[in-house]
């Protein structure tokens, strides 16, 4: 009788060409979900920025709205009226009658009025606010012709002063007073 061969220790001319394979996938496929892990990364940190970024113009800007509110409510309760081309004090300035038509863009006004500071977490804003008389010849009701023409106007402007690496919020308003 004959014995069959053994071709188990035999390999085939396709099996020996595909040694190797499984190993460079692997190494491909884990470039690839590192590469993604990055990208991944580099998003969410970005976002977290993003998003402290807008938190940071959000207490500047209550910050800068609460200002505008409280100079109102100082110019309804004392009601200045500074001669035109009065030197600004304590946040309080006349009417100009030349150079800059709006004081607050002029950098060389330093007397902006300090309002009250706005904490928030760690986070501390002292916001400023500068009141310019604008006159006394307004109509008191702009619909009505037949009204009053002496109604007092002020240009309130309130601006955050968080800092070089902070929001900075400007914000104007005209107030009118009888």
């Amino acid at each position: 009788m004959r014995s069959r061969p053994n071709r188990a220790w035999r390999t085939s001319p396709s099996r020996s060409r595909q040694q190797g394979v499984a190993l460079i996938i692997a190494l491909v496929l884990l470039v690839i979900m590192t590469l993604l892990g990055l990208s991944a990364m580099r998003s969410v940190s970005l976002e977290e920025k993003m998003s402290g970024q807008t938190y940071d113009r959000s207490i500047s800007f209550q910050a800068t709205e609460a200002a505008l509110r409280e100079a109102e409510a100082w110019v309804a309760a004392n009601r200045p009226t500074p001669a035109a081309g009065d030197a600004c004090t304590a946040g309080v300035c006349g009417r100009q009658t030349s150079g800059v038509v709006d004081l607050a863009l002029d950098s060389s006004v330093t007397a902006w009025a300090t309002a009250t500071a706005v904490v928030s977490s760690s986070i501390s804003v002292t916001p400023q606010y500068l009141i310019e008389y604008l006159g006394n010849t307004f109509p008191c009701q702009p619909m009505d012709l037949s009204a009053g023409t002496d109604c007092k106007r002020y240009r309130i402007t309130a601006r955050s002063n968080a800092g070089d690496d902070r929001a900075n919020v400007m914000l104007q308003s005209v107030f009118a007073t009888q």
